[in-house]
């Protein structure tokens, strides 16, 4: 597992940062060595989706977040929540799935393998296409080390949104809940059984104070 995370290496990265509030689909090519032969490349071609955020726990992080990754993936992850490095994922929300989509065996030298196919991936100018250069047997293992190193480098601009998006909801927040309450009282003028919601709201939201006298003209007027 360890000689996968080492020799894992991203030779073309992915332009564009992970979505913070969307879904994410990146489109590797894993390029590995196969070890019993010689100059026998094995180039995987498949996607990793990050689907919209969302809260998840530690207890359900293996199943959600490793949705088609086999066993030796699942050690690694394992150990990546054992030493408390998964909490940036948890936070973010990120659940992953992996879709294999091809595999192609190619008799040629891995740098020259690797040249092309950087060459070719460049060529379809996608922002979210990565080619990675793993360890074959553990190729599963590279793939998620590229998808934590991926979620590091995403991480500043995920806050940033994040807390972007944090203030715009708290600006719009109050004229939210004024336009809600008109709804309510309105609501209440033709149906009297919604008089004690919008107090009840009202009391909630710690409001009632300031609709206090157009609340009771509202009550003496429908009795």
């Amino acid at each position: 597992m360890w000689y996968a995370v080492n020799v894992t290496r991203v030779v073309l990265p992915p332009a564009q940062t992970l979505e913070t509030f969307g879904a994410t689909t990146v489109r590797y090519t894993l390029i590995s060595e196969q070890m019993d032969v010689v100059d026998k490349i094995n180039v995987r071609e498949g996607k990793v989706v990050s689907e919209r955020p969302q809260i998840i726990t530690p207890s359900h992080f293996a199943d959600q977040m490793l949705e088609g990754f086999g066993e030796k993936a699942r050690h690694y992850a394992d150990w990546l929540r054992a030493h408390n490095e998964i909490g940036r994922i948890l936070r973010y929300g990120l659940h992953f799935r992996k879709d294999e989509i091809s595999q192609e065996v190619v008799s040629d030298t891995i740098e020259t393998v690797t040249d092309r196919v950087v060459k070719r991936v460049r060529e379809h100018d996608d922002p979210l296409s990565a080619v990675i250069v793993g360890a074959d047997e553990m190729w599963e293992v590279s793939l998620l080390k590229f998808i934590v190193d991926y979620i590091e480098q995403s991480a500043s601009s995920n806050i940033r949104d994040l807390n972007q998006r944090a203030r715009e909801e708290s600006i719009n927040e109050p004229q939210r809940r004024k336009r809600e309450i008109e709804e309510d009282f309105r609501r209440a003028m033709k149906d009297r059984s919604h008089v004690q919601a919008l107090g009840d709201k009202l009391h909630k939201w710690g409001l009632f104070e300031q609709y206090e006298d157009r609340f009771f003209n509202l009550v003496n007027r429908i009795q």
